[in-house]
């Protein structure tokens, strides 16, 4: 699989924009991924997102203007791009351009988007909703803020639960095989076998 990185925005979020047989899909939208993707000279086809968190999800409104994309996420995201006081209701100063979800994406063992197939694996805990897109034929797994390079997605934002998060990557990350390599929402890739290991959180 073919796939570029930018990280963007005061949080350092990365976003991964992925070539498929039927055009590009574009995984997150931190500030600043709108005109990166347009830097790439691509045509977006496809905006997915792994969970509403507001640095995930800046751009979204832009990108759906610029490129005319459909968005998937999963229906507790929904709000949290089309309510423009969303955050402010749980005493953030920070708000985003609100955009409506063109359909909505849940765990299931295999979904066909732009010709490439993931599973699709939800696992809340950082965030209700959250959602890990995994290419078993690339073993490549693009995860959002669940799994970091010797870290976790933190879970003291609204909605965050420790166990559900550890329970999770336990269950349903780590059966995955070693050597899938792990995009995270922050940081560097790592690899899920050397987070099974190594990591301090759930090692």
């Amino acid at each position: 699989m073919n796939y570029e990185a930018f990280c963007g925005g005061v949080f350092e979020t990365n976003c991964y924009l992925v070539s498929a047989p039927e055009g590009w899909i574009l995984f997150d939208a931190p500030q600043g991924a709108c005109d990166w993707v347009q830097s790439r000279n691509v045509d977006l086809k496809l905006l997915l997102l792994t969970h509403g968190h507001i640095d995930h999800v800046q751009d979204v409104a832009k990108i759906k203007s610029r490129f005319n994309c459909q968005i998937g996420c999963h229906p507790a995201t929904a709000p949290m791009i089309s309510d423009r006081e969303f955050f402010r209701n749980f005493g953030f100063e920070l708000e985003v351009e609100p955009a409506k979800p063109d359909f909505f994406i849940e765990e299931t063992p295999a979904q066909n988007f732009l010709g490439t197939e993931f599973q699709v694996l939800e696992v809340p805990g950082h965030c209700p909703g959250s959602l890990c897109f995994f290419s078993r034929k690339d073993e490549l797994l693009i995860g959002g803020d669940v799994l970091f390079a010797g870290g976790v997605g933190r879970w003291d934002l609204p909605g965050g639960d420790v166990d559900l998060l550890f329970n999770g990557i336990r269950q349903k990350l780590f059966p995955l095989g070693d050597d899938v390599t792990v995009l995270p929402g922050h940081g560097p890739p790592t690899k899920i076998g050397t987070e099974r290991l190594t990591n301090p959180f759930v090692s």
